[in-house]
């Protein structure tokens, strides 16, 4: 599950985890929500959440490809491993106190493929997302209305600079 070393490897091996990095797209509402349900579980093994590609994981991480971060999700952990996709996922869960049985599961050849069917099925509704223009924020139609999910729909009409403005 490991791939290249981000940090000075200090013998993985023999020594525990003690913390893990979860690299997220903070442009993505579906990263977003899940780096705050991952802040709210009770956690065996302490996860630091950081937006992927930000000064703070260039500074953590510098050798780490950053660009191949907001693409899929990266967890590090403090002994320099790297995790992506389904294996990030999978390690992740396994820092978390109720749902390190199931990442149990995950990590055995038949949980694997339903990690990995899940990790591709958010990156298709992702790219979908990123297509549509729709990150979870903010939605302006050109007709002058606007969704902010905090709010819900509103009618902006265009501004009128020029004194002259075409009414309906």
């Amino acid at each position: 599950m490991a791939g290249a070393s981000a940090t000075r490897d200090r013998d993985a091996a023999r020594v525990p985890v003690l913390g893990l990095t979860v690299l997220y797209d903070a442009q993505c509402s579906l990263c977003t929500f899940l780096r705050g349900w991952l802040a709210k579980q009770p956690q065996l093994v302490p996860l630091r959440l950081v937006p992927a590609g930000s000064s703070e994981a260039r500074a953590l991480f510098p050798s780490l490809d950053h660009g191949a971060t907001l693409e899929d999700i990266t967890v590090v952990g403090d002994g320099g491993q790297v995790y992506r996709g389904a294996a990030a996922w999978v390690v992740t869960l396994w820092a978390l106190r109720e749902h390190r049985p199931l990442a149990h599961r995950l990590s055995t050849t038949a949980g694997a493929r339903l990690a990995k069917g899940a990790m591709l099925t958010a990156a298709k509704w992702r790219e979908t997302q990123s297509r549509e223009g729709w990150g979870g924020g903010v939605y302006q139609r050109g007709d002058g209305w606007v969704y902010d999910p905090s709010s819900g729909w509103t009618y902006q009409p265009p501004a009128c600079d020029s004194g002259t403005c075409a009414t309906r």
